[in-house]
Formats: C-alpha cells, sequence, structure tokens
C-alpha cells in the first residue's frame, strides 16, 4: 500500500459564545485544518490539527510522504519530522499519524485502539471545561450544546464567580459531567479562587475541581492562591506560573498536584522536568506529543517515574476528538476525566453531528480506524464559513472588550 495523494482543507464551526483566556478570545468559532492521505487501495485516512490555516505547512511535506507506506511510521516521522530541525513541527507529523492509523485500522478492519495496545474501557469521562465567556447564551435557552452564537447572544458577559459557578452546574445537570477546570488568568486570581469554592459548595466533595491559569501568574500569586484552594482537595493545579522553574517553585510550597499541558510539553524539556521535580501530572496531547504512538510513550516514562497523566483539549472537531478518545481508552492509568471544548461548539464535520454526552462520557467511536466519516455538506459549509471569518491565530492577543489590552505574563 502506498500513499498517492494528500487533500488539505481550513473549516470553522461556530460557539454559543466567544471564549476569554489569557491571551485573547476565542472569537465565536473554533477553527482546523483537515487532512486527508489517500491511497493507492483507494482507502482515506483523515487526520485534524490545530494552531490556524496548516493548509500551507501540510502541503510542503506532501512531496515527502507521497509513495510511502502508511504502515511505516517511523520511516515517516523520520522523513516529516526530524529530517530538519527548524521545519519540525510535532503538531503536523500528529495529524499524519493519526491520518495513517485511521488507513491501517480500515485496511485491516480493526479501530484505531487495537493497534496501539487494546482498548481497556469504551467510554472517556469528560470534564466541564469552564471559560469566562463573553456574549454567553441568554439565560432563558440551554447553555448549550448545539445551540448557535449570535453576536451579542442575549446573556452578557460572565463577570463574576456566581457566573462561572452557575454553567458549572448547568453542564453537571446538562451533560452528566463530575469534574470542572476552570480556564484561569482572565479575571482576578482572587476571583477565580472564589470560582471553586463556589463549585466545592454547590456540588459537593466527590466533584472534581481544577483550575489552569496557563502560567500567566507570578510564583508570588501562584503560591498564594494555591494555599487558598488547598483545603478545597482539588484534582490538580494546571501551570500555575510560567516555564519549569516556575512550576517547580509553586510544587515546593503548595500541596496540591501540579498538573501542566505547557512545560513539559515536548520529549526535549521531559527530561529536565522529571529532575527538577517541576510536576506531578503530565497532560497528554496527541500534537504536542507526535501522534497517538507518542503519548503512548510519554505514558510509559510517567509510569517510570510514577507521574500521573490526563487528557489535553486542543480545541478539537470529531475527528482528532475520536483519535483522543481511541488514544485514553489504551491507558490504564488515565484516571482523570478528558479536558474538551466539545461541548462549546454548535456542530461537527463528522457524520452525525457532535457526538452525544452520556453521563459525563463520550464513547470511544466503533468501526474500523477512527470510526467517524466526513460528512461533505458540512466541509463545505464550513469551509466556505472559514473563508468568511478567517484565521483567529492573526487576532490572539487581542479582547474586543478591550482593544488596548495586551496579556502580561507573570503580571499578576
Amino acid at each position: 500500500m502506498k500513499i498517492v495523494d494528500m487533500r488539505v482543507r481550513t473549516v470553522a464551526i461556530p460557539m454559543n459564545s466567544q471564549l476569554r483566556h489569557n491571551t485573547g478570545v476565542h472569537p465565536g468559532y473554533l477553527m482546523r485544518t483537515v487532512l486527508e492521505l489517500i491511497t493507492d487501495q483507494g482507502i482515506t485516512g483523515l487526520g485534524e490539527v490545530g494552531g490556524g490555516d496548516q493548509r500551507g505547512a501540510l502541503l510542503k511535506l506532501k512531496p515527502r510522504l507521497i509513495g510511502l507506506d502508511p504502515f511505516q511510521l517511523e520511516v515517516i516521522k523520520m522523513k516529516v519530522l526530524r529530517s530538519i530541525y527548524y521545519l519540525s513541527n510535532a503538531r503536523l507529523y500528529g495529524a499524519i499519524e493519526i491520518a495513517c492509523l485511521d488507513i491501517m485500522g480500515k485496511a485491516l478492519n480493526r479501530p484505531m485502539s487495537d493497534l496501539i495496545g487494546g482498548a481497556v474501557r469504551d467510554r472517556i469521562p469528560m470534564i466541564a471545561y469552564l471559560f469566562w465567556r463573553y456574549d454567553k447564551p441568554a439565560s432563558s435557552k440551554p447553555v448549550s450544546f448545539g445551540q448557535p452564537f449570535t453576536s451579542g447572544g442575549g446573556g452578557g458577559d460572565d463577570e463574576c464567580a456566581e457566573d462561572m459557578a452557575d454553567l458549572c452546574q448547568q453542564l453537571h445537570e446538562e451533560l452528566g459531567v463530575n469534574a470542572m477546570k476552570l480556564k484561569a488568568g482572565v479575571m482576578p486570581p482572587d476571583e477565580e479562587a472564589r470560582v471553586l469554592e463556589l463549585c466545592r459548595e454547590q456540588l459537593g466533595d466527590s466533584f472534581g475541581l481544577r483550575i489552569d491559569p496557563n502560567g500567566t501568574w507570578s510564583v508570588a500569586t501562584a503560591v498564594r492562591i494555591g494555599k487558598r484552594l488547598e483545603e478545597l482537595n482539588i484534582e490538580y493545579f494546571e501551570d500555575p506560573a510560567w516555564g519549569l522553574e516556575g512550576n517547580a517553585a509553586v510544587r515546593r510550597d503548595v500541596r496540591i498536584p501540579i498538573a501542566t499541558n505547557m512545560y513539559p510539553n515536548k520529549f526535549d524539556d521531559l527530561g529536565p522536568g522529571i529532575r527538577m521535580e517541576a510536576v506531578d501530572i503530565v497532560l497528554t496531547d496527541l500534537h504536542y506529543w507526535e501522534g497517538p504512538r507518542g503519548v503512548k510513550d510519554l505514558c510509559a516514562v510517567c509510569r517510570t517515574f510514577n507521574l500521573g497523566v490526563a487528557m489535553h483539549s486542543g480545541a478539537e472537531f470529531g475527528i482528532e476528538l475520536a483519535a483522543m478518545l481511541h488514544t485514553a481508552a489504551t491507558i490504564p492509568q488515565m484516571t482523570h476525566a478528558g479536558d474538551a471544548h466539545y461541548h462549546y461548539l454548535t456542530d461537527d464535520i463528522i457524520e452525525g453531528g457532535l457526538m452525544p454526552y452520556e453521563d459525563g462520557c463520550i464513547r470511544v467511536p466503533e468501526g474500523p480506524g477512527l470510526g467517524v466519516t466526513l460528512d461533505e455538506e458540512k466541509m463545505t459549509r464550513y469551509e466556505k464559513y472559514y473563508e468568511e471569518v478567517g484565521d483567529y491565530y492573526a487576532r490572539f492577543h487581542a479582547d474586543p472588550r478591550r482593544p488596548d489590552w495586551y496579556p502580561n505574563v507573570g503580571g499578576t
């Protein structure tokens, strides 16, 4: 079997609100680049990657892929990831590996999970991922799942901890999720700490609590807020301060497990991070860690050094979510509920639309390969929508409510 062609398309799907984070705002939609690898046997493998419009970058790799056997992933990795260090891009390789595993599964009539060790569970618990929102849905409407965003969405903006606690309660009731994570680094740190306090009060001692300021807080602020949160028995404190040194400094002074999807988030930094005792839990990501097989390599290292693992979300659509679910299904020690922006989306590009939540979980797709198929009508619609709205990565580090604002890492 040989790869004979590659097709790439960038699509955008509306959300039900605008999501704030410490470096700007997702402006009412999420975007991904979809990859199709086509073989001489007529089998097409699907991949997906974020980080803006990646069509040009992927097409630069096309000549390196044509003629290769999709089963020969080590050769593919050397040709597209290892060969030139200043062009090395683990995100792009991750999308290619997902597509190759999809091809293999279809050729063998086996699910992707069987190719990387076999599933130990058939559904993955997910969290209520809480973002401070602009233009949230009106309170008289559902949050939520599958409902379209409209500018000036009727519900105003999230302004206080009570708004976030109410969103958490609503997602718990609507989706059945039993854990949350607050995307922090947006409002004053004490107000963000109060979100977790209210959620603990409203949802009880067994509800999982997490907070992630994405490294924007100073070490002093992270330690102060961390000590405040110790009594809540939260699951973890994710990237409380900047870099390996920042995480390590907070970990020395706070009795909460420190997690990361930032430092380390690549194999080059994993050894130093372990030696520095910078973190307790590493969030897996199919793109930072070089595809599903790279995530399995990461988990083996974490098991060796008694580090926990959890699942990171990169604002994925159904192709990558399927790959994430297949991968998580094969990792026995992944006992934390997974991250997902998914409940903010109004639709998906796969046949059948959005994957349903069942008692706070999403099922691992059945069928060969990833177990999902592109909906070509939706691909056309959302490709056109992307051309209308554009690449928001050029507009990050911007906030439509505060035109003079810019991020200040460590300034809090």
